[in-house]
């Protein structure tokens, strides 16, 4: 009887391709046997950058109706199906450019409309920077914020009550004294030759008086006269408003500025808050320097106008003290109206006027203002009448005197942030 047990192969010969393992696998040959594998074709070299997987670019609509299918529509059109939706319409895109139009048209009227307002709450808030540096002081003097705004607030209107006291009943007392005395100015007209014979050669007089009679005359100068209560009216509440938001703004000022300051990143934070705080100190600083301008301009004109004997002293240095508040031309305007009521009393003092203020202008240009404003505003005289002159054209005598603060927060930020960042690169 045989052995049925296979007989292992010899030592060193490979084992057939069809053997079976011991647990019934098939024993793959070695590589020796089968032999190489075919060497692969040499692949065409493809440009730089080019994916070497092959795209097929599908069909859009086959592509379309496959998911179609997928989702379950059957109900497609007969003539294929539709494609993608246009995204940029030609009638949307119109649409939406007129109604673009339209709300920034709507958003100017708006603008203008209330653009009294917005004066109104630049002076104040200008007032307000103004006076925080008296406020501070009296702060570290050992006064609580709200004590130090009330005094400050006090100064102020009592101040503007001054002002009011001493323009208002002289100017009430002319106008009274005018009315009293225009008959008698009508005849000193007639009894003048001169003005006899044009009045003779010309009827000038009689021509005169028929025009009083009119009744358009009339009704002008009722509408005059309405416009110019109406104005009045509008400066007592436009003064009365400031005042009330300059002391809001005053007590407000530290949370405002601790508001606007969190719109800033925080690791910029600190460098904001110090520019802010700077130019805030520097737009005091201006206010105060103009203050202190005005107060020798009207003290030095008061005193000369009482020597020289021109009546209403006062009033006239007042008119001096705020018109040279404006910048360029404030002096000028004060000096020019105070010389023609100089002359209006008589002519040595009207050259003594015109004389003084000449020589007041050249020492406050080259001695005063410099002195004053180079602690309070760092800025360039060129600049400053730059700013001028366009703050003028822009928004009048506001503008011209919020001019030169706004230039100096500019040469400020330049200084601190523009010009560093150009000298590290």
């Amino acid at each position: 009887m045989q052995d049925s047990t296979p007989t292992p192969p010899p030592e060193g010969a490979a084992p057939d391709p069809g053997d079976i393992g011991d647990k019934g696998t098939v024993v793959d040959p070695p590589a020796s046997v089968v032999g190489p594998e075919p060497e692969a074709a040499h692949p065409v070299p493809l440009p730089r950058g080019a994916d070497p997987t092959p795209r097929i670019s599908p069909d859009p609509l086959t592509d379309l109706s496959q998911r179609h299918r997928e989702a379950g529509v059957t109900d497609l059109l007969p003539f294929g199906t539709p494609g993608r939706p246009l995204t940029r319409s030609p009638f949307v895109f119109g649409f939406t450019a007129v109604l673009g139009g339209i709300c920034a048209w709507l958003l100017v009227q708006a603008v203008l409309d209330v653009v009294q307002v917005l004066i109104l709450l630049t002076v104040s808030l200008f007032l307000a920077v103004g006076l925080n540096p008296a406020v501070e002081r009296l702060v570290q003097v050992g006064l609580s914020r709200g004590k130090a705004v009330t005094v400050v607030f006090l100064a102020v209107v009592l101040f503007f009550t001054g002002v009011g006291w001493a323009v208002v009943p002289p100017v009430v007392n002319e106008i009274s004294k005018f009315a009293e005395h225009v008959p008698e100015y009508i005849v000193q007209l007639q009894q003048n030759q001169r003005i006899a014979e044009f009045d003779q050669r010309y009827n000038l007089l009689e021509t005169a008086r028929q025009k009083l009679l009119e009744s358009n005359f009339q009704a002008s100068v009722a509408d005059w006269a309405l416009n110019l209560g109406k104005g009045a009216l509008s400066a007592i509440f436009n003064t009365f408003t400031v005042l009330i938001l300059t002391l809001y703004f005053l007590a407000a000022l530290p949370q405002m500025k601790n508001f606007f300051y969190r719109f800033t990143p925080r690791t910029r934070r600190a460098r904001v808050a110090l520019l802010g705080d700077e130019i805030l100190d520097q737009i005091g600083g201006y206010v105060s320097g103009a203050a202190t301008i005005t107060l020798i301009a009207s003290v030095t004109t008061y005193i000369f106008l009482s020597i020289v004997g021109v009546p209403y002293a006062a009033v006239l240095a007042l008119i001096v003290g705020l018109t040279g508040l404006i910048p360029m031309v404030g002096a000028t305007i004060g000096g020019t109206i105070v010389t023609l009521v100089g002359f209006l009393t008589g002519v040595p003092e009207g050259i003594a006027c015109g004389i003084f203020f000449v020589l007041y202008q050249q020492v406050e240009n080259y001695f005063i203002y410099p002195r004053i404003m180079q602690r309070s505003v760092n800025v360039q005289p060129v600049v400053t009448v730059i700013a001028a002159l366009i703050g003028g054209s822009l928004m009048g005598i506001t503008g011209a005197l919020l001019a030169i603060p706004v230039a100096a927060a500019i040469s400020l930020i330049i200084r601190e942030v523009v010009h560093p960042r150009q000298d590290a690169r």
